[in-house]
């Protein structure tokens, strides 16, 4: 796959991965005391070509010039980058301990890094729907985990509705084969699953979800590389295809930046009890997939499946009289709270 660099200004730069463009570092204007002292060779943003992404290093003006980065003609992908920037500007700094680095270091380990290797390595010796009906069983395995920790009276209602999504999650997946190391592999995605959501509990209300999802994802990157490293050796280094760089881009920035973000604001809203009951949905919605975009017909046992993963969701979910302990406020999504 060709890849070109074309020089913008500075550390501005466009690069080609065989067809996919990347803007680095957008400086496109100037300001008193921002000169950039030479010409750039993109006039402004209205003639950059079409972009896949947009990095930004750091927030300051001569390489995060969101002003002049208005004016490309892709509004939509301009607006994404400019929130993001914008919320991160608005985090105030924060010394970690030592302490909070080490539970950090961990959940990005378990919960991010092992998660992802175990659950590989589950599907190339057990059938899929093997691994998916085990690792369906995080909703029951995090109410109970959940209570225990904190040590708090359970709650009846919750570990009712985690078994009954469970028992729809298993139902929907099926049962598969497979080795009993395929399993094992498994239970060791399993137990990634629920490590990334209780090991968050303590550090959640000080961080916030923003922050904390940053931070996890930036200390899983080296213990991904190093198994990359082990399993594929240098074949793990190789640069993407378009194809496959936009993929991983579309991985990055929905299913792992969004997505953590979501779940870690459940997490503190709800707690990690009843928010893993919002775990089930995932092969519901699947099904549910499915049947309205006509690629496939769910069968009675997808169809039951869900239904018990909706009825779970739903009773657990339920608003009651009084609030759950679990249950506590937040502010805005990524903003951290004072300590009480």
């Amino acid at each position: 796959m060709p890849v070109t660099m074309r020089r913008v200004v500075h550390a501005s730069a466009l690069i080609d991965f065989g067809g996919a463009t990347i803007l680095t570092d957008p400086w496109l204007s100037e300001r008193p005391g921002y000169l950039q002292g030479e010409p750039r060779s993109v006039p402004s943003a209205a003639q950059l070509p079409a972009l896949a992404g947009i990095v930004i290093s750091h927030g300051h003006y001569d390489h995060c010039d969101l002003d002049a980065l208005a004016a490309y003609p892709d509004k939509a992908g301009a607006a994404a980058v400019l929130l993001v920037v914008q919320r991160l500007r608005r985090l105030a700094h924060l010394r970690l301990s030592g302490r909070e680095v080490a539970r950090l270091t961990l959940l990005a380990t378990t919960g991010l890094a092992g998660f992802n290797v175990c659950y590989v390595q589950a599907v190339r010796h057990a059938d899929p729907s093997s691994v998916g009906a085990i690792i369906g069983g995080v909703p029951i395995v995090l109410a109970v985990l959940d209570l225990f920790l904190r040590r708090r009276r359970p709650s009846v209602r919750t570990l009712a509705a985690a078994a009954v999504v469970t028992i729809g999650v298993a139902i929907t997946q099926g049962f598969g084969g497979g080795n009993p190391l395929g399993l094992l592999w498994a239970c060791g995605a399993l137990g990634g699953e629920v490590a990334f959501s209780l090991l968050a509990v303590p550090v959640l209300p000080r961080l916030g979800a923003l922050r904390l999802s940053a931070y996890a994802s930036a200390l899983a990157v080296p213990v991904l590389l190093l198994a990359g490293v082990v399993a594929d050796g240098t074949g793990a280094l190789r640069l993407p295809s378009a194809a496959e760089l936009a993929a991983l881009a579309y991985l990055a920035a929905v299913v792992t930046a969004l997505a953590f973000v979501l779940w870690y604001a459940a997490v503190h809203r709800l707690g990690a009890d009843r928010a893993g009951l919002c775990a089930g949905l995932a092969p519901a919605s699947t099904v549910v997939a499915t049947w309205l975009l006509g690629t496939g017909h769910p069968t009675p046992a997808d169809i039951l499946g869900s239904l018990l993963v909706g009825a779970g969701v739903v009773a657990g979910l339920a608003p009651t009289s009084t609030t759950s302990a679990s249950s506590t406020p937040d502010g805005p999504i990524g903003h951290s709270q004072p300590r009480p």
